[in-house]
């Protein structure tokens, strides 16, 4: 268990999820929770982040640094979002490894299973099969940070571990037009649609496939959870078990919203994985499950939304 006063180092804190994490640390009365911004310390600099760990020591470190996007974003710069991943995380459990650091938490995503993974997808499926090819750079990076971890604690005997979270959304989400994921993506175009009275709006594919969402506070006290209550090298799923398709969804936020217009499918459009669903029986045993319904979840991240100053630029 972490102490209250234990040094805690929080990588990514300005992001959804590093954001979350630190708020979640601060409700259960954590005191000592360092964080760097990216201009004070690039982790992408092994030399700067090796500076950082030999000066602070972290006790416990919760990586949610990373560089991340939608489905456009990652089949655009497939070599940045493989490099800046890979060399992020190498630096950041290297250092915190070589620092002495009691536990470390790395945070993955579930695009690290197969494409075709049975469904809902156990953690032990990673490595079964080939991935999706839209995210697969992305998901080769996540893949090398949660086995190095894994490879530390077997040849060293560290304590980190690993938690693979399904879709997430929630405040200080990324509302950028294409470079956002599907539901903060969503949020912002029935926004304008509705500001505009634009009389349809236009969405990718046919709106079959079927997708979970987790809230990222929910995540955050799960990451918490975990830090204080497991040991392992395999990673732990973090979803919700519940699925819907993109077609529900849709109509959800339209209606959450209140967008009163046409949807319209652009078939033409690519789908992306035809189900993602984690396979959540591993959280479950050990007690924990998500609070937030995803109506609560929508309404709540509609309301950072209208409240982001960064939602035009990003």
């Amino acid at each position: 268990m972490m102490e209250k006063n234990a040094k805690i180092y929080v990588a990514g804190h300005r992001g959804m999820v590093g954001s979350a994490i630190k708020r979640e640390l601060e409700r259960q009365g954590y005191t000592n929770i360092i964080t760097r911004t990216h201009r004070e310390l690039d982790l992408t600099r092994q030399d700067a982040v090796e500076e950082f760990f030999k000066e602070e020591k972290p006790e416990y470190v919760f990586l949610a640094a990373a560089k991340v996007g939608g489905i456009v974003a990652n089949e655009e710069a497939l070599a940045d979002f493989m490099y800046e991943n890979m060399i992020l995380e190498m630096n950041v459990v290297h250092s915190a490894w070589q620092n002495g650091c009691k536990k470390l938490e790395f945070l993955g995503s579930s695009c690290i299973y197969p494409r075709m993974a049975p469904q809902p997808m156990k953690e032990s499926c990673l490595l079964t099969g080939p991935l999706e090819k839209t995210n697969e750079a992305y998901a080769l990076a996540k893949i090398s940070g949660l086995k190095y971890c894994e490879f530390l604690n077997r040849q060293y005997g560290t304590d980190y571990i690993s938690v693979m979270p399904t879709n997430l959304y929630g405040p200080n989400d990324n509302y950028h037009p294409t470079h956002s994921h599907v539901l903060p993506a969503l949020i912002r175009r029935f926004h304008e649609a509705k500001e505009q009275n634009l009389p349809y709006v236009t969405c990718w594919g046919d709106g079959s496939p079927l997708r979970e969402f987790l809230y990222v506070d929910d995540l955050a006290n799960l990451c918490v959870f975990l830090m204080n209550h497991y040991s392992g090298n395999e990673t732990v799923n973090a979803g919700t078990g519940k699925e819907l398709t993109i077609k529900e969804l849709t109509e959800k936020v339209a209606k959450i919203i209140g967008y009163q217009g046409e949807i319209r499918w652009d078939p033409s459009k690519p789908n992306g994985t035809p189900r993602k669903l984690l396979d959540i029986s591993k959280t479950k045993a050990m007690g924990w499950e998500a609070k937030t319904s995803l109506e609560e979840g929508i309404r709540l991240t509609y309301e950072d939304f209208l409240h982001n100053p960064m939602r035009a630029e990003r």
